[in-house]
């Protein structure tokens, strides 16, 4: 599946030469679906999915020729800023669908100010378990993207020790928590406890032991998502197919990211096993594919979709986000992911069992998403004052 993302009237070869400017920070997002409509029932939890986490600022070059050289000045020709950290996953659920919760610590200052908007204003994140700390400045990632990969600068400082709301999180369908080795965190086991579904994800482990005993709540999750190399690490296998099924005997769903190969995944529970190749696209800026992933795999697990179903949704909501700039506001919606639909199944020589792997969506895009509509987009300088 070859088929661009490329917004009308934009030269494809030069997407990385773009900057965006939002409109109005409450304007409607547009057409919407709801995955989970068939099963909505009055004794559902208020929230589909909560997540807590640190909100960054970041702040994204593009357009890059090559790595940035010591004792040099390099110029990019693409630059946008948009919230991030735990703001990349928090936008890409809310933006396929899924009433999302946030419990995330924010500066006072503009940066904070910015970044609180855009997702409670401009994305229907709920913030209620969010608070704004005085005094404190909020944490700001430089990226630069080039090549297909990143390099990133971050600056930031701990939050006073009250936490937005670790031990008694809201009621929800589902939770994404990122698991860190040799530590607990309370609210996984009480959000588990509670019937929450929760999903885990992983970082790379700086201390270098890759010990599954260590990720201590892997224990309360239905799923588990690590790239390839974690996987493989953590399982001392040289293969990632075989460490998904390794994984699968500490967590009931093993789903391994294979990069350009696409993913593959593993459920114990009904002996299911699938893999889905990845979608080509020119990637524009990576920066927060991984979360984009998660969210399509957690809608499509929440909404009862197959195994392979689920992977390919993820895979494709990933390719569509790397096409824009910015971690949080690169994530598609519904109306983006049925251009892309139709778009694809118009060009010609696509092969027939690729399209078929995607047949899922006919019922998921009615044609009231048909039309893309602006959305909020990176833009490269905050804090212009906005017309009447």
């Amino acid at each position: 599946m070859t088929a661009s993302h490329t917004p009308a009237g934009e030269d494809p070869q030069y997407p990385q030469d773009r900057e965006y400017i939002v409109g109005a920070p409450h304007a409607p997002v547009g057409p919407q679906v709801d995955p989970l409509a068939a099963i909505r029932s009055a004794d559902d939890p208020p929230w589909d999915v909560y997540l807590t986490g640190t909100v960054f600022l970041d702040i994204v070059f593009t357009g890059l020729d090559s790595a940035p050289v010591r004792g040099t000045e390099s110029w990019a020709r693409g630059m946008g800023s948009s919230p991030g950290g735990v703001a990349n996953m928090a936008t890409a659920l809310a933006r396929l669908g899924l009433r999302t919760c946030l419990a995330a610590a924010f500066g006072d200052d503009h940066y904070g100010e910015y970044c609180w908007d855009a997702l409670e204003q401009g994305e229907g994140i709920d913030l209620s378990p969010s608070r704004t700390v005085p005094g404190w400045h909020s944490p700001v990632t430089v990226s630069m993207a080039y090549e297909g990969e990143r390099t990133m600068v971050s600056h930031g400082h701990e939050p006073p020790p009250e936490e937005p709301a670790p031990d008694c999180p809201p009621r929800a369908r589902a939770a994404v928590a990122s698991l860190t080795p040799g530590h607990r965190a309370p609210w996984i086991a009480q959000a588990a406890r509670q019937g929450t579904r929760v999903f885990g994800d992983v970082g790379w482990d700086e201390t270098g032991a890759w010990d599954l005993a260590g990720l201590a709540d892997l224990e309360h999750c239905e799923a588990f998502l690590p790239n390839a190399e974690e996987a493989m690490r953590y399982t001392r296998t040289d293969c990632p197919r075989t460490a998904a099924h390794a994984l699968t005997e500490f967590v009931p769903v093993a789903v391994v990211t294979l990069g350009s190969e696409g993913a593959y995944a593993v459920d114990r529970r009904t002996g299911e096993a699938a893999e889905v190749p990845a979608i080509a696209v020119e990637a524009l800026d990576p920066t927060g594919a991984g979360d984009v992933f998660v969210a399509g795999f957690v809608t499509g697990s929440l909404a009862g979709w197959p195994l392979a179903d689920r992977l390919a949704f993820a895979g494709l909501t990933a390719a569509l986000s790397v096409q824009e700039f910015g971690g949080s506001l690169s994530a598609p919606g519904w109306s983006e992911i049925a251009a892309w639909w139709r778009r694809v199944q118009s060009v010609d020589g696509q092969d027939p069992a690729a399209l078929r792997r995607y047949a899922f969506l006919d019922r998921l895009v009615p044609e009231a998403c048909g039309e893309p509509w602006p959305r909020r987009r990176a833009v490269p300088t905050i804090g212009f004052r906005r017309s009447a």
